[in-house]
């Protein structure tokens, strides 16, 4: 299949260069002179493991490549994604859409013979209704079928994902727009990846349902963290007895400082927002967002607990920025309002992530970044844990120290056992379990 991918962030570069690993012949659109000069040249603008790998073998097999130029290879494609971002718009959190629009008017100008457009953006119901009516009111002609193609990858795993899918959602009424999707997917089928078609706008609720019920499942293990720390419970305990039962599962019971990225903070804004315009508000999401929120900045207090309160004087090392590992994405990440936070308490700040460091550079300010762990731990009077990155798993923990002012760990990810920290002498708090001092502290 000849495929355009209009796009070529996060969702757009993963899902051309795997459709392109699949056999097809996929085209990646950009606006950004810079951006396709350097994926011309090899160079990944996003930190994804494995995916320069993949777009390195595909674009030398001549099977993807990289253009600004939109037309010609509408022209000659059988199918058209719209992969461009959908950001929170300011002001009232519905999902900008702006720049799907614009993509659509511009396909629209381009088509020759039956072709398919599908959004594989984050979009409200009702988005594709939009696209069509724009394509059709600049080309009443066109031969077209508009469609719904959600992702549902996680960053950081996202090829793995693309390529062993628990389901693909597609949706479309028109016969041919089937026939062209299962064909796009087909080489899937050995891997048994149901293709669930639906309603348009069935499907672009399915992403938006997926996305805030899992937001729902992180919101609810921390609050029940906070009262297991209450009542001397362990919420990882918790968490393994609720999550054995089936009806439950296991997936997304995982206390920590809240969640973030690019996908469940706007993506819940956005659902609100949506339900609240059809008169159907969602209030346990609406719970979500705010309890979310909140939380985020609460870790800070958490940490100024250890010292009575107080952080005036104080350095605290960060380790992990980003707002989950295997990725360098700092969009909507803990990190952020908790450094902010601990600043405004008076603490000084440094940092470390294997990846995010560049990112974070342009969202926080009177940080000093650090070339490693042990480093940003050197002078430190406590170490949080915010990413739980795997070099952060097995630290030396005589060596961190050694290295610090004062040995306190708080570690919001609970990737430590607790007597195995205090064992070596530190303070440790962690999230929905109970305190641990050797120090006295």
């Amino acid at each position: 299949m000849r495929i355009t991918m209009v796009g070529t962030g996060y969702v757009g570069l993963v899902s051309g260069a795997c459709f392109a690993d699949f056999g097809h012949q996929v085209t990646c659109v950009d606006k950004s002179t810079e951006k396709i000069a350097a994926l011309q040249r090899g160079e990944i603008p996003i930190f994804e493991p494995d995916l320069d790998r993949l777009v390195e073998t595909n674009a030398r097999a001549g099977r993807l490549t990289f253009s600004t130029e939109l037309a010609e290879p509408v022209s000659n494609s059988d199918a058209i994604f719209i992969a461009v971002g959908t950001p929170s718009r300011r002001g009232d959190g519905h999902a900008d859409l702006n720049y799907v629009y614009a993509a659509a008017r511009e396909i629209a100008g381009s088509l020759k013979g039956f072709t398919v457009v599908i959004t594989k953006s984050t979009v409200p119901v009702g988005t594709g209704d939009e696209v069509e009516r724009l394509i059709r009111e600049t080309d009443a002609s066109a031969d077209v079928a508009v469609a719904s193609n959600p992702e549902f990858l996680r960053e950081g795993a996202a090829i793995r994902d693309f390529k062993h899918p628990d389901r693909i959602v597609a949706g479309t009424d028109d016969e041919r727009a089937r026939k062209v999707i299962s064909e796009i997917y087909r080489p899937l089928y050995l891997n048994q990846a149901p293709v669930m078609f639906t309603s348009r706008r069935t499907a672009e609720l399915i992403k938006y349902a997926a996305n805030a019920f899992l937001a729902t499942k992180i919101t609810f293990i921390n609050e029940i963290a906070d009262l297991s720390e209450k009542v001397g419970a362990n919420v990882q305990e918790v968490a393994r007895g609720i999550g054995l039962d089936n009806r439950i599962g296991s997936k997304f019971l995982h206390a920590g400082p809240g969640f973030g990225g690019s996908c469940f903070p706007k993506d819940t804004r956005a659902l609100i927002k949506t339900a609240q315009d059809f008169e159907a508000p969602i209030r346990i999401v609406e719970a979500v967002q705010a309890v979310n929120d909140n939380r985020k900045r609460a870790m800070a207090r958490k940490v100024a607990a250890v010292f009575g309160g107080n952080l005036r004087g104080k350095t605290i090392g960060i380790l992990g920025l980003t707002f989950k590992p295997n990725t360098d994405d700092m969009r909507e990440s803990p990190s952020i309002p908790l450094i902010t936070a601990l600043q405004d308490l008076g603490a000084t700040i440094k940092a470390y992530d294997p990846e995010g460091m560049k990112q974070a550079r342009s969202e926080l300010s009177d940080v000093t970044y650090c070339d490693g762990p042990y480093s940003c731990a050197e002078g430190a009077d406590a170490i949080v844990i915010v990413t739980e990155w795997e070099q952060f798993r097995a630290l030396d923990l005589p060596r961190l120290k050694r290295e610090m002012a004062c040995p306190v760990i708080v570690d919001l990810r609970n990737i430590y056992r607790p007597e195995e920290v205090a064992a070596h002498g530190f303070r440790y708090e962690s999230v929905g379990r109970a305190s641990q001092n050797a120090t006295g502290v």
